[in-house]
């Protein structure tokens, strides 16, 4: 049967099943329309009332009263039981609406509130407000956890990481948050963070060269050398971890969120004291606390120490290492000798404090002194040798012998230990040496030599050494000459070496003489050129064409 509107009677029956059917299994709002003893009267908009217990209502809704009027979410497990009344539920409704809230937070990434109940395999248990999650073992913190005692019962925030309603599955992290509150922090102090703020901090890790400490979602590096005007080997020997220290910005870079801090910064630095307290070049007091490489480190008081420079340790152990001459806990004497206040650095001198030997030396042994020293080693360019209880000198090579033909194998000839006679040739305190002399003990035999020789004389000499470039000639007293190949013969085709031997017995001219290095050169074609001009002279009688001079005969290289 129609109406006069064309609807039937069966279309709206079955209009009103399908509303029945799509309105169970979710949430929908009730309204209170009486109360019958223990249990309320809900009207969900269906054809009947459905009833809830007035406690259940009070429980969940945490309500000391129930009103005809009230508003309460409700849940329709079934439009109508076998009576046709709705059964509905508040308790399921809460969890719908807990899910569904849930699944807004996860959606927009905030956190929630919950409180670990307890363990679980791979992880623990969290409840967020009646609502059972999961929480992943390697998600409690930003490390791990070795005791979770202290963290039980308590509320944290968690970030939801995921959420499947078949399975009912929640699972959170309390990292996540963390890292999310810390990056918050982080980004509200890096707006007003500036250099030389003094803020608070714990210390989170301790290395080798420092600390770091967390300023509240910034880790900022408290270098070793930052933490105390006093050296130190471990920054453990000062801090710990989970220290409260206060520390200075000392830099810190905006953009790359770089911080360095300083604890000695919140102290007056002891060097502003010490240019004013001490005098320079004055011995002092002070006792070895720390050892290197490159010197050692002395206390002078206090928080106050400057380092010892291995060059500045002994005027005569200029290599040695440092902890064999000094040791830590010995007390020594020490001059300042440097101070940078903007370095907070302090040079110190042991050997300054103590007489400079090489001074002394030279002030009682000036230049031509004779002395005895004893042998220390040779090496290819001298020899070196003791000439006190400290000190050594050394006899360069070419200070050995008058006669450089006896200089070869001075490790033959001087042996470790042996005593020998030296004069003092020169004293350098500045450069911390001592030259020696040995052929300076006796007079130069050569002096009297090359006196008894001139330019242009003709002398008798021995063949030395063939050589290819020439031959190298014994005059006398020792005297050697050189003929070069070109010299060797006015006839180009007699100017060769190989036509001589050692022993052959010569005449030649001196065309050349070095008083300094002892070198004579000489020529035979010289001497034919001399020779020839003088017969040319004695046969022609022709004065114009004789010999006027050695610049006549001497070749035009040798002239210049």
């Amino acid at each position: 049967m129609n109406d006069k509107n064309g609807f039937s009677f069966a279309s709206m029956f079955e209009e009103s099943l399908n509303n029945c059917n799509n309105i169970e299994g979710t949430v929908v709002t009730g309204t209170v329309v009486g109360i019958n003893n223990d249990k309320a009267i809900i009207d969900v908009g269906l054809k009947s009332e459905g009833r809830l217990f007035l406690d259940d209502i009070k429980h969940l809704n945490q309500t000391d009263t129930v009103s005809i009027g009230d508003k309460i979410e409700v849940y329709i497990e079934k439009s109508e039981d076998r009576n046709g009344a709705p059964i509905l539920s508040i308790e399921k409704a809460k969890k719908e609406m807990d899910w569904n809230n849930l699944v807004k937070k996860m959606e927009s990434n905030e956190m929630v509130e919950g409180v670990i109940t307890g363990r679980t395999k791979g992880g623990f248990s969290v409840d967020i407000n009646g609502t059972n999650a999961f929480l992943p073992g390697s998600q409690v913190d930003l490390r791990a956890v070795k005791d979770i005692t202290p963290l039980l019962g308590i509320p944290h925030k968690f970030k939801i990481l995921n959420m499947d309603k078949q399975r009912n599955n929640i699972v959170v992290s309390r990292r996540a948050a963390i890292e999310a509150i810390r990056e918050t922090k982080r980004k509200e102090i890096l707006k007003t963070l500036k250099v030389g703020d003094v803020i608070e901090g714990t210390v989170k890790n301790i290395t080798d060269y420092g600390a770091f400490v967390d300023i509240g979602g910034i880790d900022g590096l408290l270098h070793i050398t930052d933490i105390s005007w006093k050296r130190i080997n471990n920054p453990q020997d000062v801090i710990s971890v989970g220290d409260v220290v206060k520390v200075q910005v000392i830099k810190f870079g905006a953009e790359s969120g770089r911080l360095s801090l300083g604890m000695r910064q919140l102290i007056e630095s002891p060097f502003e004291k010490i240019a004013a307290k001490y005098e320079f070049g004055k011995p002092y007091k002070g006792k070895v606390v720390g050892m290197s490489d490159y010197g050692a480190f002395v206390e002078i008081e206090g928080d106050v120490e400057g380092m010892v420079h291995i060059s500045e340790m002994s005027w005569v152990r200029r290599n040695a290492n440092p902890s064999k001459v000094v040791n830590i806990g010995d007390e020594v004497d020490v001059c300042i000798i440097e101070i940078s206040e903007e370095k907070n650095r302090i040079g110190l001198s042991i050997k300054k404090c103590q007489p400079n030997p090489w001074q002394q030396f030279a002030d009682e042994n000036p230049a031509g002194t004779r002395l005895k020293g004893v042998v220390k080693n040779s090496t290819e360019f001298g020899v070196f040798v003791g000439i006190t209880d400290q000190l050594d000198g050394m006899v360069h090579i070419s200070d050995i012998s008058w006669d450089r033909r006896i200089i070869d194998n001075l490790d033959e000839r001087f042996k470790s230990g042996d005593e020998i006679d030296v004069v003092v040739l020169d004293v350098s305190p500045e450069k911390e040496r001592i030259s020696l002399g040995i052929k300076q003990l006796t007079e130069d035999p050569f002096e009297k030599a090359l006196s008894e020789i001139n330019k242009g004389d003709i002398v008798d000499c021995t063949v030395k050494e063939v050589q290819f470039s020439g031959l190298v000639m014994e005059l006398f007293n020792g005297l050697t000459g050189f003929i070069r190949k070109a010299e060797l013969s006015m006839d180009k085709l007699s100017q060769r070496t190989d036509k001589f031997h050692v022993g052959d017995k010569l005449q030649a001219m001196i065309t050349f003489i070095d008083e300094r290095t002892h070198k004579v050169a000489l020529s035979i074609r010289a001497m034919e050129i001399m020779n020839e001009k003088e017969a040319i002279k004695k046969f022609s009688g022709d004065q114009s064409d004789g010999v006027s001079s050695l610049g006549d005969v001497l070749p035009d290289e040798i002239k210049n």
